[in-house]
């Protein structure tokens, strides 16, 4: 299962001439991942009922097209993946876990914070999720908890331990976790710098066709030139 396609880290060649985006580190969570709260759940398809009280059907309706994510047919198609994810997530199931965090992570899975207040996305719930997963050794799941762990979402900004886990994906041929560790290696953020590793492991994740990692290594190349 391939998720967060996009890398949240810069490319090195933006780097090299320093125009790379800082990581973001919004809504930086206080705990572990272990120690996520599973906060409530809403429904997908359904709206809390204290919002929808004394509401006619109509303004129900017009309130669902503004809080809930893609039309009907969507809702639908979301709460049976929701659904599915959930069951075999409960059994330990790696796959279903990290699926469950994108869900989360996206908004595509809709819940509320203890205030009950209805959220866009829950990265919180999506680090509990990825760390299930993570501690399987599913590189899916490493991957995404060390991108959460790079952007300072849902759990404190430690680029160590995103290092951790990117290295942990690369070595099981995660391509994009390749990518980014080489990144780190090169910036030495979260790891001492070291290029001849930096170049490893974009060399890595170029022979797997990623062309991000390829124009990395052209800037490193154009930069010694």
């Amino acid at each position: 299962m391939k998720v967060f396609t996009v890398l949240l880290l810069a490319a090195l060649a933006s780097l090299l001439t320093g125009c790379g985006d800082e990581p973001k580190s919004n809504n930086a969570g206080s705990g572990t991942p272990s120690s996520v709260p599973m906060n409530e759940i809403t429904t997908l398809g359904e709206i809390p009922s204290f919002m929808s009280e004394g509401l006619s059907e109509e303004e129900k309706e017009d309130l669902k097209k503004q809080i809930l994510p893609g039309g009907v047919d969507d809702v639908k198609t979301a709460e049976e993946k929701f659904k599915s994810f959930l069951e075999k997530a409960k059994t330990g199931d790696p796959v279903a876990q990290t699926g469950l965090g994108v869900m989360y992570y996206t908004g595509e899975a809709v819940s509320k914070n203890l205030s009950g207040q209805i959220l866009e996305n829950d990265p919180e719930m999506a680090a509990g999720w990825f760390f299930r997963a993570s501690e399987q050794g599913y590189a899916d799941a490493q991957f995404n908890l060390g991108l959460l762990y790079a952007n300072g979402e849902g759990v404190p900004q430690d680029m160590a331990h995103a290092a951790e886990l990117f290295q942990k994906a690369a070595e099981q041929g995660h391509v994009d976790a390749q990518n980014n560790l080489g990144a780190l290696y090169f910036t030495g953020e979260g790891v001492e710098r070291n290029e001849n590793k930096a170049i490893e492991w974009f060399e890595k994740a170029a022979d797997q066709g990623n062309e991000e990692a390829r124009a990395n290594l052209d800037a490193i190349k154009a930069s010694r030139r």
